[in-house]
């Protein structure tokens, strides 16, 4: 009898303990792999690496994000978190060679990252202080992702760029709105895994970043 409420106020403890303990290993690993994710970027762009093409590249990123989550909860998920944001990195280095070969092409990949940076700590910002719940949001992202994902792949085969800058603009929202949902998930324990949280974070800034970057580059073009 005198043991029920200790026992009841310490799952009271642990619960918020644990959270704690997700969010501050998911941004600390999160923080490595934009890093790392830069360094391989900034090798590609230096020894000019050609693009891996289309194909390659959502073959890697299909593969190493299916072993992460397979190997998740072990260190082998460390390995291939770095393995996927590098590989992700060394994807960007041509694409941010292309802009920066273009008029204003430094100042629109910054504009792009500082854009990303601000929109990125907004949102998770406030997620984090008003720990509001964001789960009703599932649905609509895994559906709109969806749609976008395929109409971003034909703009690509049929070359329609119209197309296409919408689709950048669609990714900027369900991106933004995928920032508040996983921010969400990990405050009320929907997200146990910092490793499967990381990558969520991750793809979203690196969506976030390259769809900025086309529709400001796109816009600079109309100049």
């Amino acid at each position: 009898m005198n043991n029920m409420p200790i026992q009841s106020v310490t799952a009271d403890q642990t619960a918020p303990l644990a959270t704690n303990k997700v969010i501050r290993n998911t941004y600390t690993l999160l923080s490595m792999t934009l890093l790392f994710s830069a360094l391989t970027a900034g090798f590609s762009m230096m020894l000019n690496l050609p693009h891996p093409g289309l194909l390659l590249t959502l073959a890697g990123y299909f593969g190493l994000l299916l072993l992460t989550a397979k190997f998740r909860n072990s260190s082998l998920g460390l390995a291939f978190v770095f393995s996927l944001t590098g590989f992700m990195g060394y994807t960007l280095g041509p694409i941010l060679n292309a802009y920066m070969a273009m008029p204003n092409g430094g100042q629109i990949v910054m504009t792009a990252m500082g854009a990303t940076g601000a929109i990125f700590l907004s949102l998770s910002g406030y997620a984090l202080s008003t720990r509001k719940d964001f789960s009703f949001m599932g649905s609509f992202l895994a559906v709109g992702i969806l749609v976008a994902f395929f109409a971003g792949l034909a703009a690509v085969f049929f070359e329609i760029s119209g197309l296409s800058v919408a689709v950048s603009s669609m990714f900027i929202l369900l991106m933004a709105g995928l920032i508040l949902y996983e921010t969400s998930n990990i405050i009320h324990g929907g997200e146990t895994n910092y490793i499967m949280a990381t990558v969520t974070l991750y793809v979203s800034i690196f969506n976030l970043f390259t769809s900025l970057l086309h529709l400001i580059g796109f816009m600079n073009s109309d100049e």
